[in-house]
C-alpha cells in the first residue's frame, strides 16, 4: 500500500511540475481553452461590474457567488499562452511573446486587483465593491490595450 501511495504522489508531483503548455495536445486547444476561460471571467466580472456601477441592484449573495467564480477563473488562462499559440484563431498580439515579462506583470496586476474585488464582494458592501472594481477594470483595460487586437 505504501508503494502505491508513493507512486501516486510521484505522479501527482510530476503532473504539477510539468509546464503549463503540456496540458494541451495542440496549440489550438490552448487557444480555445484560454478564450473560454477569459469569456467566463468576463461574464462574472461583468455581473459584479453591473452592481458596482449601479446598473443592477447590489445583492451581496450574488456578488459573493460571482466573486468566487471570478477568483478561480482568473487564474486559468495564463498557462495557455505558450509556444505556438500566437497563430490561429486568436486576438493575442505578438507583444505577448516579445514582451513576456510585461505581459506576466499585467496578468499579475490584474489578479491582484481581482483579489480586491473578490474581498469586497465577499464583505457584502456595495461601496467596497464599487471602490475595488475600478482598479480591476483598469488592469483589464491595460492588458487589452497592450496585448489584445481589436
Amino acid at each position: 500500500m505504501k508503494i502505491r501511495h508513493t507512486l501516486l504522489l510521484a505522479a501527482l508531483g510530476a503532473t504539477l511540475a510539468t509546464p503549463g503548455m503540456a496540458q494541451f495536445a495542440k496549440p489550438e486547444d490552448a487557444i480555445k481553452y484560454r478564450k473560454n476561460a477569459l469569456f467566463v471571467m468576463s461574464q462574472h466580472f461583468g455581473r459584479l461590474g453591473a452592481m458596482a456601477q449601479g446598473r443592477v441592484p447590489f445583492d451581496a449573495k450574488v456578488a459573493a457567488e460571482n466573486a468566487v467564480v471570478l477568483e478561480t477563473v482568473s487564474k486559468l488562462p495564463w498557462a495557455a499562452f505558450g509556444e505556438g499559440t500566437d497563430k490561429g484563431d486568436t486576438r493575442a498580439k505578438p507583444e505577448i511573446w516579445k514582451e513576456t515579462a510585461k505581459f506576466n506583470d499585467a496578468a499579475d496586476k490584474m489578479q491582484a486587483e481581482v483579489a480586491k474585488v473578490v474581498a469586497a464582494a465577499k464583505a457584502g458592501r456595495a461601496d467596497d465593491l464599487k471602490a475595488a472594481f475600478g482598479g480591476a477594470a483598469g488592469a483589464c483595460k491595460n492588458c487589452h490595450d497592450n496585448f489584445r487586437s481589436q
